[in-house]
């Protein structure tokens, strides 16, 4: 193998990869798949075990994550591909791989993503207020940010934020917008700042739960999330893992109740995994992390019953 690009710094740190190891079991020869790719580090943790003959299929919707962390991890058993993990069974069928070893999904949003200051995902970017993952899909988030109606987006605040002041950040940005476009994340940022009590003592900054649920909303995360779950259990192979990191209580109940009533697999997670205290104070980012997984039965397919 040829050496790894090391000009290429990344700002991700995995969250729980000693867990993810133990559970996705990335022995010489298995085929494994990290669909949210981001930084690569999970991808580059497994790599490093299932060779020889082994190979980590690197998923994400961000072209950029794709590109630069394929440079990264260059002399890697990597395949880096710029597709949703949701579509996973139509890139294993042009790989011409029938099923595999075990998928890592690490939600939501990236170290990387959040540093880059040319992106809405900072709180003081200058960059162009969009929160997309993938910049060749949908609308970008300040064009039907212009559009919605106060009533509808202080809705998605509320349920993809769990922003309790929705509605007074609703109005707000709509006032807002009649009398300056808004086409920065600083704008925004500010906009929210203003309508939202903050005590001195609050851990996050007032416009994160807005900023996430615009994020969500912009990528249709929870959607693809469930239309994953029920995909990929048919990815695995008879005792393949499929293991899920989600951040915040509406990804964590979708993965918690698609595991439980999806008689293909067996969830091994009786309740979430939380990150140790000693990994929390390393990396911030895990405080909020959970994680769970499942095997995938070794009963028939539905394919297999057919042909009995």
């Amino acid at each position: 193998m040829g050496s790894r690009d090391v000009d290429l710094p990344t700002h991700h740190v995995p969250v729980m990869p000693r867990e993810i190891v133990e559970y996705l079991r990335p022995l010489p020869g298995r085929i494994l798949v990290d669909g949210t790719l981001g930084g690569g580090g999970h991808a580059s943790l497994l790599a490093a075990q299932v060779e020889p003959g082994g190979l980590i299929i690197g998923l994400d919707r961000d072209p950029r994550a794709v590109e630069t962390t394929a440079a990264r991890l260059a002399g890697l058993p990597v395949r880096a591909l710029h597709a949703n993990y949701a579509d996973l069974p139509d890139v294993l069928a042009e790989l011409g791989l029938p099923r595999v070893d075990g998928i890592v999904l690490d939600l939501g949003l990236s170290s990387d993503q959040l540093a880059d200051r040319e992106r809405a995902f900072s709180f003081d970017s200058p960059g162009a207020l969009d929160f997309r993952f993938d910049p060749t899909e949908g609308q970008p988030t300040w064009q039907w940010l212009e559009r919605i109606r106060a009533e509808s987006l202080a809705d998605l605040i509320f349920e993809f934020g769990e922003e309790r002041h929705s509605r007074r950040v609703a109005r707000a940005i709509v006032e807002a917008r009649q009398i300056h476009p808004l086409r920065t994340a600083a704008q925004l940022a500010a906009i929210v700042r203003r309508s939202v009590p903050h005590g001195r003592h609050d851990r996050i900054d007032p416009a994160t739960r807005t900023f996430q649920a615009l994020r969500i909303a912009s990528n249709e995360e929870l959607r693809w999330l469930t239309v994953a779950l029920q995909r990929l259990p048919d990815c695995l192979a008879p005792g393949g893992r499929l293991a899920v990191i989600s951040f915040h209580s509406l990804e964590d109940r979708i993965v918690k109740h698609a595991f439980r009533a999806d008689e293909r697999l067996e969830v091994l997670t009786r309740k979430p995994l939380e990150a140790s205290f000693a990994e929390q104070a390393r990396n911030p980012r895990s405080r909020s992390a959970k994680l769970r997984v499942a095997e995938r039965r070794a009963s028939a397919t539905p394919s297999e019953e057919a042909a009995t």
